[in-house]
């Protein structure tokens, strides 16, 4: 079956990998077709473009942007025009409020007694400041012994030190997509299953959904394939790979049936 990869991270976002090496990790997997979705920033897909190229994969241009409803509600954008002045104004606003969010966290763990200071967090951001690179400040402190661990004890939603997330909601982060030229996908979907609102974000332009995911087991992969059957939903597929060190899954590439391939191919490229 053909292997494809439709997200992915690097070090402008909460990677820890350069465009470069990811490109090249790719080729090593035997990935057919790419797409690096950064948060909020598209300053990677030149390069990995360039790189994509050489190495005779399928590009596409792809951003992940996080709505303000769910600090797991995703949307992956596809195929956008990276030089889309409106577009990118909306991405610097959203790179903005993670900064603010960032702060207000750290704020949150001086007032726990974590003595963390806004210099120990920036100092390590490339692009996009994220609660990975707090959990990553707390680690380099010894307070941590992983990004994971940083979540669980401080900042994921319920501990002391979370902040929850502002910025556009799905409606709105759908719409820049489609003003961009881009098609609207939902990220990790069964990381959001208590909130699935299918009818609503279909009606807002949802064009398609990441039924191929790691942590996907086979009947949310069958619930998935279902929905997209009913709503005329195309397939994804993506690692989520942030890169090593990060705690996550070091390994690109999806294996896909070849319909899937092709129909993606047909609605991407």
């Amino acid at each position: 079956m053909p292997i494809i990869d439709l997200h992915s991270h690097t070090k402008y976002s909460d990677g820890t990998a350069t465009p470069a090496q990811t490109v090249f990790l790719c080729v090593k997997a035997g990935v057919k077709m790419m797409a690096i979705t950064d948060h909020d920033t598209v300053e990677a897909v030149e390069e990995c473009r360039a790189g994509a190229r050489e190495a005779g994969i399928i590009f596409i241009n792809g951003v992940e942007i996080s709505a303000r409803e769910h600090d797991y509600l995703h949307i992956l954008g596809y195929k956008i025009d990276v030089k889309n002045k409106r577009f990118e104004e909306f991405l610097a606003q959203n790179r903005r409020l993670r900064n603010e969010r960032v702060k207000r966290i750290i704020k949150n763990l001086q007032a726990n007694g974590i003595l963390i200071e806004e210099e120990n967090v920036f100092s390590t951001v490339t692009n996009v400041a994220s609660r990975a690179h707090i959990a990553d400040a707390l680690k380099r402190a010894g307070i941590v012994s992983s990004r994971q661990e940083g979540f669980k004890k401080y900042l994921a939603k319920g501990k002391a030190a979370y902040a929850a997330p502002e910025g556009a909601d799905i409606t709105e982060i759908i719409k820049q997509i489609k003003l961009a030229g881009g098609k609207a996908f939902l990220a990790h979907p069964g990381a959001v299953r208590e909130i699935w609102d299918f009818p609503r974000w279909v009606n807002c332009g949802l064009d398609g959904i990441e039924v191929y995911y790691p942590t996907h087991n086979a009947q949310t992969q069958k619930d998935l394939l279902q929905i997209a059957k009913k709503y005329g939903l195309t397939v994804s597929a993506g690692s989520d790979f942030h890169g090593a060190g990060s705690g996550r899954r070091n390994k690109l590439g999806i294996e896909v049936p070849q319909e899937i391939f092709e129909c993606l191919r047909e609605n991407l490229c």
